[in-house]
């Protein structure tokens, strides 16, 4: 069944319905777009109020709540233009005084330099650390992948360093489709649990794009080995089979992540990158629900955000930012849509249109018969 939120029913708080910025052409991050608000959203966002304020929701199992709104720092490693310290530290300092507390890097985005930037970032916060959760990744490396222990133990090291933390909440392997599954589970998994005794990492987590790597590698460890898993391209108005893994992966004590609600890039105004991997019948349907939108005074990537963010077992949807203009612009999209509710009718319409292709998706990885 499909436990999506109602604003005013189920929470004392409203609920975050932010919106990712504009989609720029990198294939290293896979969060885009921004709207325009209007004068009185944009206030309400400038200056909150113990009345509007982002909703922590609960990581699995782990005991950690997260703002529904993840800070993705792909962008700090210039991913997608050049942004000095002094823009990354205003607009860190702005998203957590806004409310959010989750931040995600990767050694792979901008080859390290999301997480040193992110680094320098936190330590100008001057909070205490248990005040923010931060995630970062293994495996992935600007010059390949490689999920040997050796490898992802000395990975956790340099990823400290970098961050200027003595611990992360939480470290994912990378994008586990393009390696060995069986490796995962026999090597890399448990030098992960290692790293988790030492005390370098809180919990530990996968991450990739398709799906059935998640039942194969959590069936064949024991319950509670793999606290988080981060997904993307499988909630969107396009796709939505994540949902039909949800039941599994809470069953499973499985923290869930939601990454790429815009399904990178397909459901904005702006339209994918060159390098994206649908297939022509995907990209044709994504524009003429777009299109609609437009045409009908409606934004994609607005409704594209609700429907990413409105189920209740999904913790965190990660969104990619870089400037505080933005952090402003998704939080005040938050409390417009809290205030409104998602809009049923322009929802319908697009459903009706993305119906043909709807939960088709793309090759990623090692292909497994």
């Amino acid at each position: 069944m499909t436990v999506r939120y109602q604003p005013g029913i189920q929470d004392p708080l409203p609920l975050p319905f932010p919106f990712p910025f504009l989609f720029r052409r990198s294939s290293q991050c896979r969060t885009p777009y921004s709207v325009s608000l209007n004068p009185l959203h944009r206030r309400m966002a400038a200056a909150p109020t113990a009345q509007h304020h982002l909703e922590r929701r609960e990581l699995g199992n782990t005991g950690l709540k997260v703002s529904s709104i993840g800070f993705g720092a792909s962008p700090l490693g210039n991913v997608f233009g050049t942004i000095s310290d002094e823009e990354a530290i205003a607009t860190v300092r702005r998203a957590f005084r806004l409310g959010i507390n989750f931040f995600d890097t990767s050694p792979f985005y901008g080859r390290t330099l999301s997480e040193t930037v992110l680094g320098k970032c936190l330590r100008a916060l001057e909070v205490p650390r248990n005040e923010y959760v931060v995630a970062t990744k293994c495996g992935r490396y600007g010059d390949g992948f490689d999920f040997s222990a050796e490898r992802v133990t000395r990975s956790i090291d340099e990823s400290l360093t970098r961050l200027q933390l003595d611990y992360v909440d939480v470290l994912h392997c990378h994008d586990i489709e393009f390696g060995s599954l069986d490796q995962i589970v026999d090597e890399t998994i448990p030098a992960l649990q290692k790293i988790k005794q030492s005390g370098k990492a809180r919990f530990i987590g996968i991450t990739g794009l398709p799906l059935d790597i998640y039942p194969y590698v959590l069936d064949r460890v024991p319950p509670g080995t793999i606290d988080v898993i981060l997904s993307y391209c499988h909630y969107c108005l396009n796709d939505s089979t994540l949902e039909e893994l949800l039941p599994y992966l809470k069953s499973k004590g499985v923290g869930v992540i939601n990454a790429s609600p815009f399904a990178m890039g397909l459901l904005t105004d702006n339209g994918p990158p060159d390098w994206h991997p649908a297939s022509a019948e995907i990209k044709a349907a994504c524009k003429a629900a777009a299109t609609y939108c437009k045409e009908n005074g409606k934004n994609i990537s607005k409704l594209a955000m609700q429907y990413g963010l409105s189920h209740r077992d999904i913790s965190s949807v990660l969104v990619g930012m870089n400037s505080v203009r933005q952090v402003e612009e998704n939080v005040a999209a938050a409390l417009e849509f809290a205030s409104a509710g998602m809009d049923e009718k322009t929802l319908a319409e697009v459903e009706a249109i993305l119906k043909p292709v709807k939960n088709q998706t793309w090759p990623s990885g090692i292909q497994r018969s």
